[in-house]
Parts: C-alpha cells; sequence; structure tokens
C-alpha cells in the first residue's frame, strides 16, 4: 500500500475517533458548569467551589477504580487488532483454516473481555461502601467536599458493570479497525449523560429537577444506554462472520469455566500475564493524575477547583490526538499480525506527523483563548482568577503531551506490555521526585505551579523512554 493509501486509512479510523473523543471534554465540562451554576439548587447551600471540588474528587474515585481494568479496552485492543491482521492474511493467502482460527480469536477476546468486565462491575457494586471508605483515608478535602464527593460516587457506581463492558467493547470495536461503531456508541453515551445531566439537575417543565445528584444519575442513565447500543451493533453487524456459532457457553470457556474451558485456561493465564503489565500501568497513571487532584486538594477547595478547571481544558487537545492514536494502534496491530514491517514503521511516522500537527493548531487556540475557555467552565470570580495565573502551562501543554499519547498506541498496537509498563512505572517516579525535590528546593515558588511542573515531567519521562526503546520493544520482536 502506498503512502497515500495508508494516511487514507488512517484517516478513515481516526476522524470518526475524533468526533465521538470531542464530545468527552463537554461531558466533564458540562458537569462542571451544572455544579457551577446551581445556584438555589445546590446540594445543603453548598458554594461553587464546594460543588466543583465535590465533583472532581467523585469523578477521581472513578478514575482510580477504572484505571485498574482499562487493560479491558487497551488490551482487547491490540489483542484482537493481531488477530484481525492474522485473518486478513490468511484471506489474501486464501487459507480458509486460518482465517477462521484468527476470527475466533477475535470472538474470544470479546467473550473474554466483556465477561469479565460484568463479573468485576457486580463485584465494585458490592464493595462500594469499603471503596470509599478506603479512598478518603488517603484523600483531603473539606468535610463538605467529601459529603458530596460520597454522593456523586453512592449513585454513579451502579454503572460500572455498563461502564467496564464499554471499555471492553471500544477495545474490540478498534481493534477489528471499526472505530465508526466505537464512535457511534461514544456519541450515545456523551449526549445521553450530557442531556440526563442537565434534564435531572435542573428539571424542565413539570419534571422537577434534583439538583446536585442529578448529574451522577445522568451519568448511569448514559452507561447502560451506550451499552445497549454496542451491544446491538455487535449483533447485527458481526454476528454472521465472526460469532457464527458463537454462544454463551463459549464465552463461559473463554473465562475458564466448564470441560472446554479447563483445556484453554492456559491461554487465560496468558492473558492476565500479558495484562498485569497493563494493569501496573494503569496503577502508575492514576497515581498521577489522582495525584494531581489530591495534592491539589491540600491548598483548599479554591484551589481544588482551579486545577480541576485547568486539567480539563488541558486535555481537550489529547481527544484529537487520541484519534490518531487509536489509529495508530489499529494499524500497527493489524500490519504486525500481517507481519508487513515497511506498512507498520510507515504507521508509526504517520501517527506522530498528524499528532504533532494537533499540537501546533492546539499550542494556538489555548494562546487565543485560554482565559475564555476558563470563564467558560465556572462563573465564580475566585475560582477564574486563581485558574488564570496557570495559563503558561495550558500553552505548553500539547507539545508534551501529544508525542507520549501518540507513543502510547504504537506501543498498545504492538502489544509491547512490559515497555509500556515500564515506560508508566518511570514516568510516576518522575512525577513523585520532581514534586517532592521542587517542594523542598523552591520554597518561594508557588505550589501549584510546582505541581503543573512535575507534571509535565512525567509527560517527558514517557515520551523519552519509549522514543529510545522503539525498535527494541515494538519492532524487534515481530520482526527481528
Amino acid at each position: 500500500m502506498k503512502a497515500k493509501g495508508l494516511n487514507r486509512e488512517m484517516l478513515r479510523l481516526a476522524l470518526p475517533s475524533i468526533l465521538a473523543n470531542i464530545t468527552i471534554p463537554l461531558v466533564g465540562m458540562v458537569d462542571i458548569a451544572i455544579t457551577g451554576h446551581l445556584g438555589s439548587l445546590a446540594a445543603g447551600g453548598a458554594s461553587a467551589a464546594a460543588l466543583i471540588g465535590g465533583i472532581s474528587i467523585g469523578s477521581m474515585l472513578f478514575d482510580l477504580l477504572y484505571w485498574n481494568f482499562s487493560f479491558l479496552r487497551v488490551g482487547t485492543g491490540g489483542i484482537t487488532a493481531q488477530a484481525y491482521g492474522r485473518c486478513r492474511k490468511a484471506e489474501a493467502d486464501s487459507d480458509v483454516s486460518a482465517a477462521g482460527a484468527a476470527l475466533r480469536e477475535c470472538a474470544d477476546a470479546f467473550g473474554r473481555a466483556v465477561g469479565i468486565s460484568v463479573i468485576s462491575g457486580v463485584i465494585l457494586i458490592a464493595l462500594q461502601w469499603l471503596i470509599v471508605q478506603g479512598a478518603f483515608l488517603l484523600i483531603q478535602s473539606s468535610p463538605e467536599v467529601r459529603d458530596l464527593a460520597g454522593r456523586y460516587f453512592r449513585i454513579r457506581i451502579w454503572a460500572a458493570p455498563a461502564s467496564l463492558s464499554l471499555y471492553a467493547l471500544k477495545g474490540w470495536f478498534i481493534g477489528m479497525q471499526d472505530t465508526v461503531s466505537s464512535m457511534l456508541t461514544d456519541l450515545t453515551v456523551n449526549f445521553v449523560n450530557i442531556g440526563a445531566s442537565c434534564l435531572l439537575a435542573f428539571g424542565a417543565g413539570r419534571i422537577a429537577g434534583i439538583g446536585y445528584d442529578g448529574v451522577a444519575a445522568g451519568t448511569v442513565a448514559a452507561q447502560y444506554s451506550g451499552l445497549a447500543l454496542a451491544l446491538a451493533i455487535v449483533l447485527v453487524k458481526y454476528r454472521k462472520r465472526v460469532f457464527r456459532g458463537y454462544g454463551p457457553g463459549d464465552i463461559l470457556s473463554a473465562l475458564g469455566f466448564g470441560k472446554a474451558g479447563k483445556a484453554r485456561r492456559g491461554e487465560l493465564r496468558r492473558f492476565f500475564f500479558m495484562n498485569a503489565d497493563l494493569l501496573v500501568r494503569s496503577l502508575c497513571f492514576m497515581a498521577v493524575y489522582n495525584g494531581f487532584t489530591i495534592i491539589s486538594a491540600r491548598y483548599g477547595d479554591t484551589m481544588l477547583a482551579a486545577g480541576s478547571v485547568m486539567m480539563k481544558i488541558m486535555l481537550v487537545f489529547s481527544y484529537f490526538t487520541d484519534g490518531f492514536a487509536y489509529a495508530g494502534e489499529a494499524m500497527t496491530g493489524k500490519y504486525i499480525g500481517m507481519k508487513d514491517k515497511a506498512r507498520t514503521t510507515a504507521t508509526v511516522g504517520l501517527s506522530f506527523m498528524w499528532s504533532m500537527g494537533i499540537a501546533c493548531i492546539f499550542g494556538a487556540v489555548y494562546i487565543l483563548a485560554g482565559t475564555g475557555l476558563i470563564k467558560l467552565m465556572t462563573s465564580d470570580a475566585a475560582v477564574i482568577e486563581a485558574t488564570g495565573t496557570f495559563l503558561p502551562w495550558l500553552m505548553l501543554m500539547p507539545f508534551f503531551g501529544c508525542p507520549a499519547f501518540t507513543w502510547d498506541g504504537i506501543y498498545i498496537g504492538a502489544a509491547a506490555t512490559a515497555a509500556a509498563r515500564n515506560s508508566a512505572i518511570l514516568s510516576m517516579i518522575a512525577f513523585l521526585a520532581t514534586w517532592f525535590i521542587c517542594i523542598a528546593a523552591f520554597k518561594g515558588v508557588p505550589a501549584m505551579h510546582i505541581l503543573f511542573a512535575a507534571y509535565f515531567a512525567h509527560l517527558s519521562a514517557r515520551t523519552v523512554y519509549q522514543t529510545v526503546l522503539y525498535r527494541k520493544a515494538v519492532i524487534k520482536p515481530h520482526f527481528g
């Protein structure tokens, strides 16, 4: 395939993801905007800063949980993409048996991931009280913010089976080179989330709003709506080709249950060993992102709110970059499965070309519209003033973030899980070391500026490590 054809393929995969991803920051912004403008509907007369802090801490608790299960998307995507590539190669070689075996791998990847998702979600619901109590042993916040975060968590936790299943389904769709189905699912989740949260919080017509609790309830409704659509797409689009003759018994077998499953427990162990690397990776990222929120909470509700607003705006660009990261992941996995080195390396180059183009665009957007974006997120004068002091960090963010996020997609598509794990460990060490060393050494520098410097250090560590290790971790294991 010529470079033009590869570029067309990357755009075909990336654009649907970008369209869906555009709505993801809107959900977070709408949640914060709803709580920041509740006024008389505020829970117990809470301030805007406390409400934003409650949403931020509550959301962080779910990040704390769900990032532990990100292997359901990441691992499923890489495994499925490579199986899909083997199927395409077998079909090109007219090897019907090998093509059927590869499609069976795709089906098993789906069944295993969704089965684990549902089981894990039910367990999280059962353990919700312990999770909240344990989390607040580590998180320091005002009693008001703690109460609001706990209320948010106890409502939204009921969406856990759907939320985790959507992780798995998104990875599977990406691995199957089907970002359109992933897009449709994401758009459904995000727009239902926005509409339901607004409706349930503020009310409309004869429907009375329930204030703060409506934000969490709207998220629950959205997650189950998205799951219903995703499963319908799988049933209609893939039932005949991928799942012909595949039933509930096969899902149980893929999970290691029954006589047939006993013989396949070695596959399941390999699946978990590979995803253990991804779990460690998730834990390290969780330590960084949640560490950012935990540390900012120590400096009061206003600083917590300012940090939360900044992080939401800072990561808006990533939803564009991630579109190309997902495309790079899907294409890298497919061409590795097809044993095509030339197109694998070309995919990496194209991923970075588009990603850094996004960085330049958003660097300009943040310079020109940074203050306006802050005011869009909240009307609280104290939060606006505090957030405005961090604008220089906002302008630099795309140039540090894009390379790190792009490499993540390449490594996942190649199933280079050990290297991805080590990269995350190094980045966590960079974050913590920068924070503790600088907070002790630079007494006159505001703590929040040091916190942003630590966050940027973690991005730099990821980029440098994965750049240096690329040929050894991605190319050599598959092509020698």
